[in-house]
């Protein structure tokens, strides 16, 4: 491995507030030294990080990469697309093709991110057969596959008990369930419930697909003491049943999608099938809300919610449209804006995308993730340097995605990333990146 030195960079470590100008050592895949390098380090490539942040890799909890099985070249673009992000570890809902319900399924995806040596996979096994909600997988199997634990992606549990079964046996295990709060009745519509869905004449989703499903889970994580991740959290109820949850010492964390954070149902404009998404964009007392409880602490990390959709499946009516939008990209630069927006320091900004996730992802996989979203001494060497000054424009031409679509289409943007390593390893570099080697 190579000894790499990144000099004259802004180092940002959201997890103890660390923000100021020093160098980094980096020797077998670890960080040697922050500050001077010791004495005897030699340097075999040298990365400047003038004008640049030098931060954690970020930590997606929710990047959908598709297939697991034949398709590995759309594998390859969404794992090259995550490093181009900025992105060095992310988990991956179960629902790919096909589902991963299986150990064999699982294992093989891990083989084939691993053979691109580029971000960490850490993937979620599916709670229930291909995802039908009727027959629970076999969790110890997949988690000694490699599975951090079990959701249903999108697919919501109908059967409450069948949901109870599934706890308790995860809570037997150790093991985290992360569900997306939706009632299976009540959220079949496109859009959320208003004046606008109305108008538009396109069908609703109230609020209360969400929360009476929260209200279901955070009484069934009572009965059974499991453990459970809230992923996408859309509403300004939904938060205050989070809050309340975890006021009374509940073992729920969640998450919200860079999507809801920065955009409102006003964004579908004249049926614009880009803005079609799951959770469908609500109010903006809602997105207020969800800026609110992310800074608070309600809500633990900021997702990408990536989800490539092909041309196909886009380009169509609005109801018809396949929902989704690419993210994995964007999701450091969204950040950056909303932080520059609602003047937020950029240790807490970041932290929801670097530290409080790792801590979600440790929780999950039961023991301690320390080295993953942190810069410290002796941590493994996962990070990013990026420019939060020079401005980019989202397009086709951008993405390295295979997925091309995102309601942030044309939008400038700040923050270019330079460089990513994973473990020591550059994994990313940008064109008229200064580097030197030795």
């Amino acid at each position: 491995m190579k000894n790499i030195l990144i000099q004259h960079g802004r180092v940002i470590n959201p997890a103890n507030a660390f923000d100021g100008q020093v160098d980094i050592a980096i020797a077998d895949g670890r960080i040697l030294a922050m500050g001077k390098a010791p004495a005897g380090f030699v340097p075999d490539q040298t990365l400047d990080a003038s004008d640049c942040l030098v931060l954690p890799g970020l930590v997606d909890l929710a990047a959908r990469l598709r297939a697991p099985g034949t398709h590995g070249h759309i594998l390859e673009s969404e794992m090259a697309a995550a490093v181009a992000g900025g992105i060095t570890s992310l988990v991956c809902p179960p629902d790919t093709e096909p589902v991963l319900d299986e150990p064999g399924l699982v294992e093989m995806l891990k083989f084939r991110s691993a053979g691109l040596q580029q971000a960490r996979l850490f993937p979620l096994g599916a709670l229930t057969r291909n995802l039908q909600g009727e027959v629970l997988t076999g969790m110890v199997e997949l988690s000694e596959a490699g599975c951090v634990g079990f959701s249903q992606a999108e697919v919501p549990i109908k059967d409450t008990q069948i949901l109870l079964r599934a706890l308790q046996y995860a809570a037997t295990f150790g093991y985290t369930v992360w569900l997306r709060p939706q009632d299976p009745w009540l959220g079949k519509g496109v859009a959320a419930s208003g004046a606008l869905a109305t108008r538009m004449g396109l069908s609703g989703v109230p609020v209360l697909a969400e929360t009476l499903a929260l209200m279901t889970l955070v009484a069934l994580v009572e009965a059974s003491g499991a453990r459970v991740h809230l992923c996408r959290i859309s509403s300004a109820q939904g938060v205050e049943l989070v809050r309340q949850a975890k006021a009374r010492g509940l073992p729920i964390t969640c998450d919200v999608s860079i999507n809801s954070l920065h955009l409102c149902e006003n964004d579908i404009g004249y049926f614009d099938s880009r803005a079609r998404l799951t959770p469908p964009l609500r109010g903006t007392a809602d997105r207020d809300a969800l800026r609110a409880g992310l800074l608070d602490g309600t809500i633990d990390a900021l997702v990408s919610d990536h989800t490539p959709v092909d041309a196909d499946a886009k380009i169509l009516p609005f109801s018809d449209a396949k929902p989704g939008a690419s993210g994995l990209e964007l999701l450091l630069s969204l950040a950056l804006h909303w932080a520059r927006q609602d003047k937020i320091a950029l240790p807490q900004a970041l932290a929801a995308l670097t530290s409080r996730p790792a801590e979600v992802l440790g929780a999950s996989r039961d023991h301690a993730t320390p080295s993953i979203g942190h810069l410290q001494e002796g941590s493994v060497a996962d990070l990013c340097i990026v420019n939060p000054d020079e401005e980019w424009q989202v397009g086709a031409h951008t993405l390295r995605s295979s997925g091309k679509y995102t309601p942030f289409e044309g939008v400038w943007l700040p923050g270019r990333i330079r460089h990513t390593l994973v473990g020591g390893q550059p994994v990313f570099a940008a064109e008229h990146a200064s580097t030197t080697l030795a």
